[in-house]
């Protein structure tokens, strides 16, 4: 099994084949239009315009699993994300990205890259929200939040896992030693 065996739906309702980013580095990020980590559209913008044309792709997923923070249609939060973040790269259809209507795409990207521990700059706020709503969230390798980041190189291989209070310079470093 490899990231290029999956298949996904985009914000037009196209299926697309991961098969067509080989020989990309990509960024594949679970977002929310009304989370407190969407601010990182901003520097997630930043990455992609700086990396994009040396072969980085941005692979967009709106989930509304945590606090319904992705609300609306596709067409709706893409609407958003093109004229209040002024986002570049492709929006996918929304997912689930845990539970039993987990998209494949995200068991497999849990499965290479399990859950280790949150930190960063707003760690602690998040594991207070988090030990609210899933005592146990240490224990399992779930998505946490909006904005989980998975890194994937050009060979297809998914080399790192970003909880979403790590900072986008530790994202962007990643990044840059796969270019």
């Amino acid at each position: 099994m490899s990231i290029y065996d999956f298949e996904v739906i985009d914000g037009e309702g196209n299926t697309v084949s991961l098969s067509q980013y080989k020989n990309k580095v990509l960024l594949i990020v679970n977002s929310a239009t009304k989370c407190g980590f969407t601010p990182q559209y901003t520097q997630l913008n930043e990455i992609y315009n700086n990396f994009h044309e040396r072969g980085f792709e941005i692979l967009d997923f709106p989930c509304n699993q945590f606090n319904g923070q992705a609300p609306g249609t596709i067409k709706e939060i893409t609407h958003l994300c093109r004229t209040k973040w002024l986002v570049p790269y492709t929006i996918f259809d929304k997912i689930d990205v845990n539970g039993e209507n987990a998209h494949p795409l995200y068991e497999y990207l849990k499965s290479e890259q399990p859950f280790k521990a949150i930190t960063g700059k707003d760690a602690e706020r998040l594991k207070v929200i988090l030990r609210i709503s899933n005592k146990n969230y240490e224990g399992n390798d779930d998505i946490k939040w909006n904005f989980t980041k998975f890194l994937v190189d050009r060979d297809g291989n998914v080399a790192r896992r970003f909880e979403p209070t790590e900072d986008l310079r530790h994202v962007r470093d990643a990044i840059m030693k796969y270019m």
